[in-house]
């Protein structure tokens, strides 16, 4: 197959999206997730979420972005992931929403109860996609039962095989610790929000290392058996275990930045992985290659790709270039201290400011007399 075409390009850029997506998503979700573990009371949850409030909408763009692109570059493949893996998506796009909202819902109200329902929201909201993106993932490459044209003929549980659970269980680990490494960074050094952290990553990146290494043993012998191997190249899924025991050793060293680089590379490769097992098929079927999608035959027109080229060219060094600016602007870190004293509103400051000049004029009269 000519590897230098169109088609083999949105499968390259589709690929690097998702990439994007998991690394900067993953964390989100990590974040949300230990919303239940790493916070001992409201006060605490309100410096989790703040970690995450400048970026969380930002990072949801690059899975917009790529779900753009399949549907532009690979309509057939669009349409029969979107149908066959309706019930996931559909939970995963649930969690979305309702993540989102509590986000800016929370904080609407001071009540202990309403809070506590929004705090549900986050940590569900986070942990349904975090697993279901890993059974989708790992169902891609595992195959599913797909007739001509796409048509999927199987039930729910034909989405729900051993290897494809575990694949989920190996996401929701790796997005947990990487997002434990993002509190690391992102909350007050030497805090206790901190060393929660910190005493988490310890124990869960050693389950992280058993996770990874099965799951793309399990990818292997897979491969193996679909006489695949040769499409991987052993260097990527071998330095995504390395990725995974570095992290394990980083976090023990509390080297907080390098670990999070890590926990990143881990991800990244193992996504990377996923894709490389793929090419050049998109979704596999069970009932044999014949009845594989490809990015021949799910390919748009080389006129659509042509103008989705240019578009992309002009276009996604700005967003990456607007992204990186928002995370330099919002680079400090988020203590106790910064959400303990909310910001007055208008009507606040005004009452102030009477409360103010009510005090200076009594003190004048009380001096002139």
């Amino acid at each position: 197959m000519d590897w230098f075409n169109l088609e083999t390009l949105w499968f390259a850029l589709i690929a690097v999206l998702f990439i994007g997506y998991f690394v900067l998503e993953g964390f989100d979700f990590g974040v949300g997730i230990l919303t239940k573990v790493v916070a001992k009371d409201d006060t605490d949850r309100r410096v989790v979420i703040n970690t995450i409030g400048p970026v969380w909408d930002g990072n949801e763009v690059w899975v917009l972005t790529a779900g753009g692109a399949m549907f532009a570059a690979f309509p057939l493949w669009y349409a029969t992931v979107f149908s066959s893996f309706y019930l996931p998506l559909f939970l995963i796009l649930v969690g979305l929403i309702v993540r989102g909202v509590a986000f800016e819902f929370r904080g609407k109200r001071t009540d202990d109860r309403w809070r506590w329902w929004w705090d549900q929201a986050i940590f569900y909201g986070s942990v349904l996609p975090a697993l279901l993106w890993g059974v989708a993932f790992a169902n891609f490459v595992q195959g599913i039962p797909i007739t001509d044209n796409g048509v999927f003929v199987g039930t729910l549980f034909d989405l729900l095989s051993p290897y494809a659970l575990l694949g989920g269980v190996a996401s929701l680990l790796m997005f947990t610790l990487h997002g434990a490494m993002y509190l690391a960074l992102k909350t007050e050094d030497g805090g206790e929000i901190q060393q929660r952290a910190q005493t988490l990553a310890q124990w869960l990146s050693m389950v992280v290392v058993v996770g990874v290494i099965a799951f793309l043993g399990w990818t292997y012998l897979n491969a193996l058996a679909l006489g695949d191997t040769g499409v991987v190249p052993g260097i990527i899924p071998v330095s995504a275990m390395a990725a995974a025991i570095a992290a394990a050793l980083l976090i023990r060293e509390r080297l907080h930045g390098w670990a999070f680089a890590a926990t990143t590379a881990m991800i990244a490769l193992v996504v990377l992985t996923l894709f490389l097992n793929l090419y050049p098929r998109l979704l596999v079927s069970s009932f044999g290659p014949a009845y594989d999608i490809t990015i021949s035959n799910a390919k748009a027109s080389d006129l659509t790709l042509t103008i989705m080229s240019w578009a992309a060219l002009v276009f996604v060094p700005i967003v990456v270039a607007y992204q990186s600016w928002s995370y330099w602007v919002f680079r400090h870190r988020v203590s106790r201290d910064s959400v303990e004293a909310p910001a007055d509103t208008p009507l606040q400051v005004v009452d102030r400011r009477l409360a103010q000049a009510r005090a200076r004029k009594r003190q004048g009269e009380q001096e002139g007399s």
